[in-house]
């Protein structure tokens, strides 16, 4: 029996044209017969057919690769372009252009939390090591201490006399806690502290150590000891322009803790001046005490220097100002005030003769036995 012949349209001919699978151009053969047939009893076998052409095993995988590859082509599709970014070019890394700024602020990010963390790490680990494992003892630790550079290493044998150790026991607090720190002596278990009263103990330590310090430095090798700063210019120079940095000793204003902090004393000029250093300007000047330059200068005569030959000369135009003007106004105040205190002391002190004269009494007065005509 002839089937009649139907016109196609150019896309179902380039359908046509295009590679089909066994199975599925099976199942397609299967229908267009089904449709072109009259028959009804045909037309069933014919669907019968189609149906056990699409359950075959051969006609399931070709569905699961169809939807394997939508699958991968909807992925890639929607997947950002990769590119390589300015900061990467070197490396060859891609970055997907679609989130490259966050990508390199997520690097940084990382960067500079691992960078914190092992700071982090570093400084605990510091804080774990003693004074006494780092450096040996705890007087070589805090003399290394940034900022108490000014600071000389007492000998032991010299804070363990007591006799140079006479009354600070009523100063420093937690004396006998302090004293064992400052010389390395392990504390008994049952003398545990807590951590407030250990800080205390810190603090009270660093005192003592100041003030053991104020009285070593006045002996004969404190002195040599504060020599060896003083030669490398530990403590400074002095600021003045006329002094040309002429080194500087340590000096207090008060023997007294926490009164004063401590300054620095040229030699040349003898000027008093802060600590370059805000670190050292902390410290407590009874930690050096008012006589130490004085006596290491009297000591070591062969170190004062000459005073500056040079002064300033305050100008206007260059032309120097007038001792009469404003500008010397509070000076010459002060200049008057100060020579008229000696006079005034000296106009209200007796006089030597007039004492003697009220012990003694006049040669004209008369005496009891005399009568008065």
């Amino acid at each position: 029996m002839d089937h009649p012949t139907f016109a196609t349209s150019p896309s179902s001919q380039q359908q046509q044209q295009q590679p089909m699978d066994p199975t599925s151009a099976a199942a397609s053969d299967a229908m267009s017969r089904l449709s072109l047939s009259v028959d009804p009893d045909e037309k069933k076998s014919h669907i019968a057919a189609a149906a056990k052409a699409s359950r075959s095993p051969a006609a399931a995988g070709t569905r699961a690769n169809n939807v394997a590859n939508n699958n991968i082509i909807t992925a890639s599709a929607s997947r950002p372009h990769a590119s390589v970014s300015p900061k990467q070019r070197g490396t060859g890394q891609p970055v997907f252009s679609g989130d490259s700024g966050e990508g390199e602020e997520d690097d940084d990010d990382d960067e500079d939390d691992d960078e914190e963390e092992d700071q982090a790490d570093e400084d605990e680990d510091s804080s774990d090591v003693s004074p006494s494992e780092e450096d040996g003892s705890w007087i070589t630790w805090f003399c290394s201490l940034r900022g108490n550079e000014f600071f000389c290493e007492v000998d032991e044998d010299y804070i363990q006399d007591d006799f140079n150790l006479t009354g600070l026991n009523l100063v420093v607090p937690y004396y006998d806690y302090a004293l064992d720190m400052v010389l390395d002596v392990e504390m008994p278990l049952e003398d545990t502290l807590t951590e407030d009263q250990q800080e205390i103990v810190e603090s009270a330590a660093e005192m003592l150590y100041g003030l053991i310090h104020a009285r070593y430095i006045v002996t004969s090798r404190g002195m040599h000891a504060m020599y060896e700063k003083y030669r490398i210019a530990a403590f400074g120079r002095c600021p003045s322009v006329f002094c040309q940095g002429q080194p500087v000793l340590p000096v207090g204003l008060s023997d007294l803790p926490r009164n004063y902090t401590v300054n620095v004393f040229c030699p040349r000029c003898h000027g008093l001046f802060f600590p370059k250093s805000t670190r050292q300007a902390n410290i407590d000047g009874a930690y050096f005490g008012t006589t130490f330059p004085h006596l290491w200068l009297m000591t070591h005569p062969d170190m004062i220097p000459q005073k500056p030959t040079q002064t300033y000369v305050p100008r206007c135009f260059g032309f120097k100002v007038n001792d009469q003007s404003l500008f010397y106004l509070n000076r010459e105040a002060d200049r008057a005030s100060s020579l008229r205190q000696p006079q005034e002391a000296a106009v209200g002190r007796p006089n030597a003769n007039s004492r003697r004269t009220k012990r003694t009494g006049s040669s004209n007065t008369p005496t009891n036995g005399a009568r008065l005509k």
